[in-house]
């Protein structure tokens, strides 16, 4: 059977990590265990500030002697630099390769076989569909509109759109329940604040799916309950969309947005404390 969604993600670029080092290297700066992206295996992972906040993330793909990294791409331009400046002495190359890899989504079924292209199912959600890198990929049968559509109802967070550089907190959008996180492969830049905000029960706010009633307020409009504000709205596409909302706001039923009204859609992977759930 034949995936019934594929599309092309202008919004994607492609990094390639080469050099006997590259595993070890990235493995030591990002939130997740690299070493586990293999043929058919993508891993998903965060770069964090020193002091543990978001600064990008990508997902991973193993394509022979190489790392590829799936990012965004109006991030490349901090992110290549930024990783070559960790290189010391390790056996590593970082160089842009977007100008002749494109990345592909594809949900709803199975992936057509594309030649040439490395595709992995997105480690995040099954219903999350795959991800494909390919020199030519195949003709959309979607657009990146549909797909976006897709990944707000299923509350999938997309780089800066719906997080804040040097602001948010891993476990606040949601890499922990989305396997965004290793807990076990030892250190790597950001570590102890992700581990410290997973072991004292840190979290104030979470980064939600919300269903939109009225107009779709721009990004970063304040999200308020009886005139107090207790969020943010991030993106949004066709009366759904993402906020960032404190937890006792969950509790709430609907929330003001500008002129509209938004209704918290807890997803099931998401999990939050007994309080708020019940």
């Amino acid at each position: 059977m034949g995936m019934t969604k594929f599309c092309f993600l202008p919004g994607r670029g492609v990094l390639a990590l080469t050099g006997a080092d590259r595993v070890g290297f990235l493995n030591g700066l990002v939130s997740n265990d690299v070493a586990q992206a293999a043929p058919g295996r993508a891993v998903w992972a965060a770069l964090l500030t020193p002091q543990g906040k978001w600064l990008a993330d990508f997902f991973v793909l193993a394509d022979g002697e190489r790392l590829l990294l799936d990012c965004e791409r109006g991030q490349i331009g901090m992110l290549a630099p930024r990783l070559s400046r960790y290189r010391l002495r390790a056996k590593v190359s970082v160089v842009d390769r977007s100008s002749e890899l494109s990345v592909g989504v594809a949900w709803d079924g199975d992936p057509e076989p594309a030649a040439g292209a490395i595709t992995a199912p997105d480690p995040r959600l099954p219903e999350a569909g795959w991800r494909m890198i390919a020199s030519e990929l195949p003709s959309a049968t979607a657009s990146p509109e549909a797909w976006d559509a897709h990944r707000l109802c299923l509350g999938l967070p997309d780089g800066s759109r719906d997080m804040e550089a040097e602001k948010t907190v891993l476990l606040e959008a949601g890499f922990d329940e989305l396997n965004g996180i290793s807990w076990t492969k030892g250190c790597y830049m950001g570590q102890e604040l992700t581990a410290r905000t997973r072991y004292r029960g840190l979290l104030k706010r979470r980064l939600v799916p919300v269903e939109i009633d009225g107009d779709l307020p721009p990004p970063g409009t304040p999200v308020t309950r009886e005139g107090a504000e207790i969020g943010t709205m991030r993106s949004g596409r066709a009366g759904f969309g993402l906020a960032v909302l404190r937890l006792e706001a969950l509790e709430a039923g609907s929330l003001d947005c500008a002129e509209s009204r938004l209704i918290p859609r807890i997803p099931g992977w998401m999990r939050l404390p007994q309080a708020v759930t019940g």
